[in-house]
């Protein structure tokens, strides 16, 4: 029968084991559910990315290659290809459609503000027929601003989504900035400028143009 000597030698060695299994073990931070600071340094901002670059590259670049409306959508209804050399993003894929940046000028002729997603149809050639289509927001279809930026690749993104969250980004902070702060009210009648972009497709009425800057002036 074991005396109290052995029962204390086996107590010792088995405490001295569990001591080297524990020591063994690497003990792992578990990761917050907010990230850290570490994370939310790295991770994907698609509004702040936005934010960072319109004055300074987006609205110079829209300046820079925008022709008047009337003229880049006659010769984009003639020849695409020709019309994106000039006026669109000639870095598009290859199967995406065209987009076209613009300046819209012109009277308004009608004007849908009960929607979140309220235009405005300009008349640019005085003839009394709207001849382009006009976001204001707050809610707009497309990624035409995204498109229309040569600087803008989808191979600079990690997938389909966070290109598609920057795309709306654009939309998102047009609104903020200056959409939101245009007239409701009683709009037809009077005038409208805008710069922006618009992509061709199939069976829209009008043009539908997706603005990075606008203004509502008087009736003319």
């Amino acid at each position: 029968m074991p005396n109290k000597l052995t029962w204390l030698t086996l107590g010792l060695t088995v405490a001295a084991l569990a001591g080297l299994s524990l020591s063994a073990c690497k003990i792992l931070p578990t990761p917050s559910a907010q990230g850290g600071d570490s994370a939310n340094s790295t991770a994907f901002n698609p509004d702040k990315m936005v934010e960072d670059i319109w004055v300074s590259k987006v609205i110079p670049y829209l300046q820079q290659k925008a022709g008047p409306f009337a003229e880049v959508h006659a010769l984009a209804k003639t020849d695409q290809a020709a019309a994106g050399a000039r006026y669109g993003n000639a870095k598009k894929q290859a199967n995406s459609p065209w987009t076209f940046a613009v300046r819209v000028e012109g009277r308004i002729v009608a004007a849908n503000t009960q929607s979140r997603a309220a235009t405005i149809d300009v008349d640019v050639d005085g003839d009394g027929k709207a001849d382009a289509r006009v976001q204001i927001g707050p809610a707009m279809r497309g990624t035409a601003i995204r498109d229309s930026l040569d600087f803008v690749q989808f191979n600079d993104f990690t997938n389909q989504i966070d290109f598609a969250q920057f795309g709306k980004a654009f939309n998102a902070y047009a609104d903020k900035t200056v959409l939101s702060k245009l007239p409701r009210d009683t709009l037809e009648g009077r005038t409208a400028k805008v710069l922006g972009a618009y992509t061709i497709e199939g069976g829209q009425d009008l043009p539908l143009v997706t603005p990075a800057e606008a203004e509502i002036g008087p009736k003319s």
